[in-house]
């Protein structure tokens, strides 16, 4: 039951509708039986400095932050994780309450460690492989520094070159035109689409041309609105092992919920 006393926490991001953290959140406050309610805010590009003054402003407890709204979150929180720091980028706001009216909001990235928790899942080894990445968004770059720090060699391309240069410097990595990317594609190991090319449907919604892969690949699709985007479908029947989005929402949430 929620009342005066009970504890918000929230979702921003746009497109936010779709998303299953107020299920797992919600979930999981009631599984805890602490008296905490989740909720998901549409919050338009650009606006993420209202959000934020919002949050300090209900005294939300905790918020978790979505495309487009990483980096700019990053930059109004008070205090940030080593990680968050250096990426740029947030998922995850921690609000501490002072004295008085006073809020010190911490922000964290918990995005690169629920992605690797969702590859060990699978069973997949990432030391000693060639990892490609594709987006340069705070998730993909959440994603290649994972991987780097788990053993990996990372390359990251993005449709805009200059981006993907800005995030392979901050995350110590490769980069390659967008040009590159089939040459790239037969030369990694484990492939991450961390863009968002393929929320929708159909073959001209995908990152690379799927035929490209074989059985020794593993294409990760950090996309889980539809689960099985057109990528993974035709990566599958090529052979390769698959995974979807799902997995690191779970971790990633399940890290969230922890802070």
């Amino acid at each position: 039951m929620i009342t005066g006393h009970t504890r918000l926490a929230a979702v921003i991001g746009s497109p936010v509708r779709h998303s299953l953290s107020p299920i797992i959140h919600n979930a999981a406050f009631a599984a805890a039986q602490i008296d905490w309610a989740y909720v998901a805010f549409e919050v338009a590009p650009g606006n993420a400095s209202e959000a934020v003054a919002a949050m300090r402003a209900l005294h939300l407890s905790g918020m978790n932050v979505t495309m487009p709204h990483k980096a700019d979150v990053a930059a109004l929180c008070d205090t940030l994780s080593p990680v968050a720091a250096l990426l740029g980028s947030v998922n995850t706001v921690v609000a501490h309450h002072g004295l008085g009216d006073s809020v010190l909001l911490h922000g964290e990235s918990t995005d690169g460690d629920g992605f690797i928790d969702s590859l060990f899942d699978e069973d997949v080894v990432v030391e000693g492989k060639n990892c490609l990445v594709v987006g340069a968004g705070g998730a993909g770059r959440a994603v290649a520094l994972a991987l780097r720090n788990h053993g990996a060699t990372v390359t990251i391309v993005n449709r805009t070159y200059a981006n993907a240069q800005r995030a392979a410097h901050l995350v110590y990595c490769r980069c390659e035109p967008i040009e590159h990317i089939s040459e790239m594609v037969r030369d990694s190991d484990i492939i991450v689409n961390a863009s968002s090319v393929g929320m929708g449907h159909g073959v001209t919604h995908m990152p690379f041309d799927p035929s490209s892969v074989s059985d020794r690949h593993v294409i990760v699709d950090l996309i889980y609105h539809p689960a099985r985007t057109e990528l993974l479908t035709q990566a599958a029947h090529s052979g390769a092992l698959v995974i979807g989005g799902l997995g690191m929402l779970i971790h990633q949430a399940a890290r969230s919920f922890q802070l």
